[in-house]
């Protein structure tokens, strides 16, 4: 999400200079990769890129294709296979071993559905969006379909430039029917030779967190750079302000009665206390039980979650241990609040992606399901 941010910030800042721009887009690969279907790239028509399709080795040779897909006006899907030899010099670098499809796309400034504004519109709300982008491997130097279908929630967005109604109706079929909580591409029958990537874009994580003291700083700044969505609670207003927290979308000094109730709470919301105050967080904990949270964090020593546990049962409070991390983060051997914060946010990040952490030379098969 921060790497879609990024794009959507350098796409208003061409825009405002009248510099043209071009989108590229990884939208299928087969074997190993750096990048998966997603991963994104702006380039500008000087030169300028945002984001990354790659470790680095496509992104020369993406960028001129680029330039030549603003100055022609035509999509273009552009195929790197890593696995031939006379294409080696594009995926040795990292050692790379699959063949990777990019479309790249001109940017229309006055096409209100141009893929970088449906994007925008995807990241708006806190709910699943899916976007639909149509590309042919086998008719590759021929003029792309591309982002053509945006749907979040009621709310559907066709491209004015698709008008195959046939086309449209099965692209609508797929949309209706798709109830992966993943991406996925899928050919299309009828002979056409069309393939279509279904993206599921999912909100941004949002990470509130409670305590605002300083070892909650170096926790707040490697949230920002990881793009997440951040709220800082604190019953004290010299510690909750802006000015400690500038990354924060919202701050919030209230007393531990009243603060869950200011919250909106989705499946994309984990919490964390370290507030260093065990009787605000019994009081919050026990308000947020009632929430199907993936996460929760609690600093500090296990004795003091089981202390928590026993408040809230002596409360009559039946506590759901499952998704309670207390002592929160991975076993790292952390010392010092920025270690400790890379413990916790790693945690987060496994728990978010279904995964149990261990070293990567100990799994079989590629890093990427």
């Amino acid at each position: 999400m921060k790497e879609l941010q990024l794009i959507i910030s350098a796409y208003y800042k061409n825009k405002s200079s009248n510099i043209k721009s071009a989108l590229a887009t990884v939208v299928k690969v087969d074997g190993s990769a750096y990048r998966r279907p997603g991963a994104r790239m702006l380039v500008s028509e000087s030169g300028q890129i945002t984001g990354a399709i790659s470790g680095g080795c496509l992104e020369g040779d993406a960028l001129r294709k680029a330039q030549a897909v603003i100055f022609q006006n035509k999509s273009m899907l552009v195929t790197y296979d890593t696995t031939d030899e006379d294409d080696q010099k594009f995926g040795i670098g990292l050692g790379c071993n699959g063949i990777i499809q990019v479309l790249i796309e001109p940017l229309d400034y006055d096409d209100s559905s141009n893929p970088v504004l449906l994007l925008e519109l995807a990241s708006r709300k806190r709910v699943n969006s899916k976007i639909l982008t149509v590309f042919s491997l086998i008719h590759s130097r021929s003029l792309q379909i591309g982002t053509v279908l945006f749907r979040q929630d009621e709310q559907e967005i066709l491209s004015a430039n698709l008008v195959d109604t046939a086309l449209i109706k099965k692209l609508q079929n797929i949309v209706n029917q798709y109830d992966k909580n993943y991406s996925s591409v899928i050919e299309l029958e009828g002979g056409q030779s069309l393939h279509v990537f279904v993206e599921v874009i999912k909100p941004s994580l949002q990470l509130i967190l409670f305590g605002a003291g300083n070892d909650t700083i170096p926790l707040a700044q490697m949230a920002h750079i990881l793009g997440w969505n951040l709220i800082v609670i604190d019953g004290r207003k010299q510690y909750a302000t802006q000015e400690r927290f500038p990354a924060a979308s919202q701050i919030i000094v209230a007393p531990a009665i009243d603060v869950v109730k200011q919250l909106y709470i989705d499946a994309n919301t984990v919490v964390l206390f370290m507030t260093h105050n065990f009787e605000y967080e019994v009081l919050v904990l026990s308000q947020l039980l009632s929430y199907d949270l993936p996460y929760i964090g609690i600093l500090g020593p296990k004795k003091k979650t089981q202390k928590l546990f026993e408040r809230l049962n002596s409360q009559g409070i039946v506590v759901n241990e499952s998704n309670i991390f207390g002592p929160t983060g991975l076993d790292i051997g952390a010392e010092g609040s920025e270690e400790i914060a890379l413990s916790i946010l790693a945690e987060i990040k496994a728990v978010m992606s279904k995964r149990k952490p261990f070293s990567l030379r100990e799994k079989s098969g590629p890093i990427h399901d």
